[in-house]
């Protein structure tokens, strides 16, 4: 048979063959990455659960930055991202938003880092605040950048209203609320102006309060900043990778 009587091969029936290989690998790889994504925020939401001692039905948001399969190779997630609302941190009750960079898949190691924020509205700031002595935590509200208390003092039996703007902020594990505006009697006066006008009574609206936050958190949970943010107060923190594998970076810290 000569090459003419030859049946040429179709070169199009091998770039079909490929081309459907190629469908069928890539549906794969999809699969896959479906399957392990699906496997490790399920894994990770457990685990928030557990650690933080959340009930097994709290909602819990775990979002995994980039693809996943190549992460697990590698040994460790680049990004993961954890939020759940209403959640009780210790003396904080709040939405709380985790975001971790660097987290080893084994857990046997620590993570590069991280922060958190933990946001409460004017009820849960005024039952953290309501564990102040004297604090008139009931009139309490929030309108960024300051929270504000309405209250009365006493003098000779007469009550007047005092009103004191108070700036949140964050010093040594404490959230700490400095007043920077006063009101007497419906008219804003400085500091000097309400001391004259009460005296020794004025101390207590003129004196920066705080409440402790530390001792009642890991330690790995640094409180770096306080701030009023609309209607809310927004507590952020740092947190110390060396929270997954070191026992007393789990135990509560202390405040200075």
């Amino acid at each position: 048979m000569t090459d003419a009587a030859r049946p040429r091969r179709r070169p199009g029936r091998w770039i079909a063959v490929l081309l459907v290989l190629a469908v069928l690998l890539a549906g794969l790889v999809v699969a896959a990455e479906f399957l392990a994504r699906s496997v490790v925020t399920g894994t990770v939401r457990t685990l928030v659960v557990e650690k933080v001692g959340l009930p097994a039905d709290q909602p819990v948001d775990v979002e995994i930055a980039g693809l996943v399969l190549p992460q697990l190779v590698s040994g460790r997630l680049d990004d993961v991202q954890v939020a759940s609302d209403d959640v009780a941190l210790g003396p904080l009750t709040g939405d709380v938003r985790v975001e971790m960079q660097g987290v080893p898949i084994d857990g046997a190691s620590a993570a590069t880092g991280g922060t958190a924020t933990v946001r409460l509205d004017e009820a849960q700031l005024r039952e953290l605040l309501g564990r102040l002595d004297g604090f008139p935590a009931d009139g309490l509200t929030v309108a960024a950048p300051d929270v504000s208390v309405a209250t009365d003092i006493s003098v000779l039996g007469i009550p007047i209203p005092v009103g004191i703007s108070l700036t949140p902020g964050a010093a040594d594990g404490r959230l700490t609320l400095t007043p920077s505006a006063f009101r007497l009697a419906g008219n804003e006066v400085d500091a000097d102006t309400l001391r004259s006008q009460l005296g020794g009574l004025a101390d207590t609206v003129l004196e920066t309060r705080s409440v402790c936050i530390a001792d009642r958190l890991p330690r790995a949970l640094t409180l770096t900043s306080t701030s009023a943010q609309g209607s809310d107060v927004v507590a952020s923190f740092a947190i110390d990778g060396a929270i997954l594998n070191d026992p007393a970076q789990q135990e509560n810290g202390s405040c200075g």
